[in-house]
């Protein structure tokens, strides 16, 4: 088989597609029987109307005209409901086939990076320089309450089973799984509670992460013993679902502890798994009996029948130093790896299996307290609001008393208060790692991290050590300017340092891409983001502090996603890097870690990512005063153009009326609403980034990804600097990864879908702006990477996102056939009309997510 990746990809996916997909036609399902045969003139007829100027309308009427012209309007919707679940399978086929070829397309041999890293060092000296880093380095992935992963629990094992069907040309049962697909729902007719999604996400902890951590750091154990037993946060997983509070009102106290209880279940049948193949093997003499009574222990707290209190974890590391020593001494040391490797397990996973993460807004931290203030008389100063920032911050560092959650009657307040004295249930329960970090969304400064450590000492923590990690989070770009000069204030307070000091002298800061993104533009986000962590780097080894950042970032380029090797690669020596922590969500959890191998190629990344940047000195990761002025200048006239877009009269209406944006309340995708600040107009603060992000994606104009990175460049250009840009790009691995990650979304363009409003009497200019900074930006940015085409360079991107684009094309345009309609119907008042056309987008919602598989 060939190396080349896209042959590889070709004769991988694209045929097996073209053979699966045609066998998926002469299945006897009803949807088949009345669409399979005319998808294909429906997916030309888009394609060629596309590109002679069509509309989406005169393109399906058209259609219809040649092949079921004696159609009412409503057979015509029921037609295009049929192709619209028939291409949301294709979609799944596909995925299903890139994931049957994973280690071949990735072109992943039997060592991972992190093996060939550790080979390195070892032929360079460098080995006991890696052991030391390994011993506090870390990497943690943190599943988001943030789900737009539509496939239901149902259609996830329909894929695993795909995966493995495919893998070993068992054609036959491919053939079956392939009808059982076709029967089988595809979208939530209700929202899911946010205990659902938690439920949704351990089915990934138990069945992938577990193993898949396991099987990475057993062989780095082999040459770094020392290391890796003691490091317990070499790799960890951190859980939003039931603890992000940011807007959701769903989110109750009474969730917080079913998910940790769900969590610790989660990891005792894991535990309880490894015991049972750990005792077929260990049968020796005073061996089999300890393991043999630790699993029945395990197995009764699983079952709720225990007689006596639920077993702690020094109870299970004393047993297994006693079956070790045991096989060591009399039984010839044999499978005592199978006892380390469970050890490590219990280390790494302890009895929270993930930590839950408590997330608010600062804005409702700030109402908390005030509503406290006001029935304690004296908490605070009269004039507190008057106060300077040092002064408010001192006086909400003095705040002691108790406060009783039931004298409040808003349910969001009264959470508040009880989230505070949850952590410790939680910790007593599944040991501190269950939760113990408390995130500010919307951080404006140090304010809001005084006042979540006044909340703790008022509400149920006293005088006692706060065992948790106050964790602001910096979003816009004004606050994230602001970072290091927060953090620095901070530092100085000698409240502040105290808690540090019983902390490790560790500070999380966590920094929004997704926010940032939507603030500030593409370039200016990244830059800023950037920046801060080099302003917080510098302030924070200043006062002795080590700063751990934690990167929000979402799935696509536009929201942080994209490529997190190149990325985390990047980083310079001015940016602490002992750990890597980043969220994943979306259909990225599902893309990155949907099955073993996946898993461990990325989490095995992520750890070289790290580990690289303190080991190995390499130019192109740092910035001289001139790339960083150039990086700088370019940022700053993106920003001032994406800003000038975002201010125009008819942004906001532009989303609101031409996209799908007020769609994605209506998807049930998950149980957050939409936008924060509940009902009333819509706000672009209050926006959501998953549906601002998506609603480009689904237009297919992907602004957040590219916006004001044309015109920048082109100034520099103008400016005869052209070179220094083309120099930039090839010395430094952040600028090409802004500009590949660019490349990638401006890869999932397609403005030819859209062309129609161009000649709309409201926003026909708006539409040929964005029209015109796209082609400018796609440019620019091949001049600058020298490139004959998008993503020239990495094949297998290319031509994945040209099969999903292709496939579901239909989709799109029936898409933008009912946007249209759904205008003509309220012109109309035709409210008939008018809910069978919304639901149809929503219907398409699902496949044009799924197809994109980091779009939000």
């Amino acid at each position: 088989m060939s190396n080349d990746p896209a042959r590889l990809f070709e004769e991988l996916v694209g045929l097996n597609y073209q053979l699966y997909s045609s066998l998926f036609l002469k299945l006897p399902l009803d949807a088949i029987e009345q669409t399979g045969t005319l998808l294909p003139l429906l997916s030309e007829a888009c394609a060629d109307g596309l590109s002679e100027g069509r509309t989406p309308v005169e393109i399906i009427e058209k259609f219809f005209e040649q092949h079921r012209d004696h159609f009412s309007e409503r057979e015509q919707v029921q037609f295009l409901f049929k192709i619209i679940q028939y291409v949301e399978r294709q979609v799944v086929l596909i995925d299903a086939l890139e994931d049957a070829s994973y280690t071949k397309i990735h072109q992943i041999d039997n060592k991972n990076a992190l093996t060939r890293l550790a080979e390195r060092a070892e032929d360079e000296g460098r080995a006991d320089r890696l052991a030391a880093l390994l011993r506090n380095f870390g990497v943690r992935v943190v599943l988001t309450a943030h789900p737009t992963q539509f496939y239901p629990g149902q259609v996830l094992a329909i894929i695993s089973d795909l995966n493995q069907a495919i893998s070993q040309a068992r054609t036959g049962e491919v053939r079956d799984l392939l009808q059982q697909l076709g029967n089988t729902p595809f979208f939530q007719k209700e929202k899911p509670s946010p205990y659902d999604e938690a439920v949704l996400l351990t089915w990934y902890l138990g069945n992938i992460f577990y193993s898949s951590i396991g099987e990475l750091v057993d062989p780095l154990a082999q040459r770094f013993p020392d290391a890796i037993n003691t490091n317990a946060e070499l790799i960890s997983i951190g859980f939003w679902p039931g603890g992000d509070r940011d807007g959701n009102p769903f989110v109750t106290t009474d969730t917080t502890l079913r998910v940790a209880a769900r969590l610790r279940q989660a990891i005792m049948q894991c535990y309880h798994q490894d015991l049972r193949a750990m005792k077929r093997r260990l049968s020796f003499r005073d061996v089999y009996e300890p393991l043999d009574k630790l699993e029945k222990h395990i197995r009764e707290e699983l079952a709720g029948s225990l007689e006596h209190e639920n077993i702690l974890l020094r109870d299970i590391y004393r047993t297994l130093d006693e079956v070790e020593a045991r096989v060591v001494e009399k039984h010839q040391g044999m499978y005592v790896e199978m006892i380390q490797s469970f050890r490590r397990k219990l280390t790494l996973f302890g009895f929270h299996f993930a930590s839950l993460d408590i997330r608010q807004d600062s804005r409702v931290i700030a109402r908390t307290l005030t509503e406290i203030a006001e029935k304690q008389p004296g908490l605070l100063p009269e004039d507190f609001d008057d106060l300077s920032e040092d002064a408010q911050v001192a006086a909400l560092f003095k705040c002691h008393g108790d406060v009783d959650p039931s004298q409040f009657d808003d349910p969001v307040i009264r959470d508040t208060i009880e989230s505070f004295e949850v952590i410790r249930h939680i910790q007593l329960s599944n040991g501190e790692r269950g939760a113990h970090r408390y995130i500010i969304s919307n951080c404006r400064g140090p304010v809001d991290v005084a006042r979540v450590l006044a909340l703790f000492r008022l509400c149920g923590w006293g005088d006692q050590p706060i065992t948790v990690d106050i964790v602001p989070l910096f979003e816009t770009v004004n606050d994230l300017q602001h970072g290091g000069a927060s953090m620095q204030s901070l530092y100085r307070t000698e409240a502040y340092k105290a808690h540090l000091g019983q902390r490790r002298q560790r500070q999380t800061v966590m920094l929004g891409f997704s926010d940032g993104t939507k603030d500030g533009g593409y370039l200016m986000a990244n830059w800023a983001i950037y920046s801060a962590k080099e302003d917080i780097t510098a302030v924070s080894r200043e006062q002795g502090v080590e700063v751990i950042f934690f990167d929000g970032r979402g799935g696509p380029p536009a929201r942080g996603g994209g490529d997190a090797y190149l990325f985390y690669a990047a980083h310079g020596r001015t940016i602490e890097s002992n750990q890597i922590q980043m969220t994943v969500q979306g259909q990225t959890i599902s893309s990155y870690y949907g099955i073993k191998a996946a898993a461990k190629h990325n989490l095995s990344q992520l750890l070289t990512a790290g580990l690289e940047n303190n080991l190995i000195e390499r130019p192109d990761r740092e910035l001289d005063d001139l790339q960083r002025n150039l990086i700088r200048d370019l940022a700053e006239r993106s920003y001032a153009k994406y800003e000038a877009f975002k201010q125009h009269e008819l942004f906001m209406p532009y989303l609101e009326e031409m996209s799908t944006l007020k769609y994605y309340a209506m998807a049930n995708i998950g149980s957050r609403p939409s936008k924060r600040g509940g009902g009333g107009a819509m706000k672009f603060e209050d926006l959501r980034a998953i549906p601002f992000v998506g609603s480009w994606s689904q237009l297919k104009q992907n602004v957040p990804g590219f916006y004001g990175l044309g015109s920048a460049l082109k100034a520099q250009e103008e400016l005869g600097r052209l070179d220094a840009c083309l120099d930039l790009y090839q010395k430094s691995r952040f600028f090409r990864a802004l500009i590949s990650n660019s490349m990638q979304s401006m890869s999932k363009t397609n403005f030819a879908l859209t062309r129609y409003m161009e000649s709309d009497k409201c926003f026909g200019a708006f539409w040929q702006d964005i029209y015109q900074e796209f082609l400018l930006s796609r440019e620019m940015v091949l001049k600058v990477a020298g490139q004959q085409e998008l993503l020239q360079d990495n094949a297998r991107s290319r031509l994945s996102i040209k099969l999903r684009e292709e496939v579901v094309l239909p989709l799109l345009t029936i898409q933008q056939y009912a946007l249209i309609r759904i205008r003509e119907a309220r012109e109309q008042d035709d409210q008939q009309r008018l809910a069978m056309y919304e639901k149809m987008v929503v219907r398409t919602l699902f496949g044009n997510i799924n197809a994109a598989r980091n779009s939000a």
